[in-house]
């Protein structure tokens, strides 16, 4: 899933952003509010962490202007200020979630991913297709109890694909969701990944999972 981080000071985007690539997302960070809002109104993310102190343009601003522009996704503040007024004030803005600095690194990436949960109307850290199992909270891969050794981004993809299941997602929606922003968007990087899962999910005897919808993109479900 795809993340954007807007946080200031340098040591602190460093360590979360290497943190949650390791974590299995992909993620852009901006180092302070102008350019954070503006890769903010340009992207489609599943996620915006969110510093309130910035300069330039500062959090609350930054959350307020995505709002009235009618942008919904879901925003994680980070925070220094602990008072009740500071998190109601940020709440009523239009946060989804609130995280007071200093903060564990476990507790981000699972408040993360619920947010990630909730934008696709999921409450259960396990997704199920047929026979397909993806543990998000584990990220671990198993059908017919039988366990897939994925990539980080053969992880990402499937991920993507299940939130999605039942949804023809588009080579574009793939690229938005699953890659960095300044990747090298080559035409069958895609294809190739969806080759590499095909042939760890799959086996003889076992249908499909991963269908393509020609000149429109793929699909994850149980029957072609």
């Amino acid at each position: 899933m795809h993340i954007l981080l807007i946080e200031d000071y340098a040591p602190t985007r460093e360590t979360l952003e290497q943190g949650l690539r390791e974590a299995g997302f992909a993620v852009d960070a901006a180092a302070d509010g102008r350019a954070g809002l503006r890769a903010a109104m340009a992207g489609e993310y599943d996620v915006i962490i969110l510093d309130l102190m910035l300069p330039l343009v500062d959090g609350m601003a930054i959350l307020g202007e995505l709002r009235r522009k009618g942008r919904q996704t879901h925003v994680l503040v980070l925070t220094a200020k602990d008072t009740l007024e500071d998190r109601v004030k940020g709440l009523n803005a239009g946060a989804d979630d609130y995280l007071v600095k200093p903060f564990a690194f476990k507790e981000l990436v699972a408040r993360v991913r619920a947010l990630v949960r909730r934008q696709y109307q999921a409450k259960d850290p396990v997704l199920r297709l047929a026979d397909l199992t993806i543990d998000t909270a584990a990220r671990t891969v198993a059908r017919a109890g039988r366990m897939i050794g994925l990539t980080a981004r053969e992880y990402a993809l499937l991920e993507f694909l299940a939130s999605r299941a039942g949804t023809v997602v588009t080579r574009t929606e793939i690229w938005e969701h699953v890659y960095e922003f300044n990747a090298m968007a080559e035409s069958n990087v895609v294809d190739v990944y969806i080759g590499h899962l095909r042939r760890k999910l799959d086996r003889p005897g076992s249908p499909p999972l991963i269908h393509t919808r020609r000149g429109h993109g793929y699909i994850l479900q149980k029957d072609g």
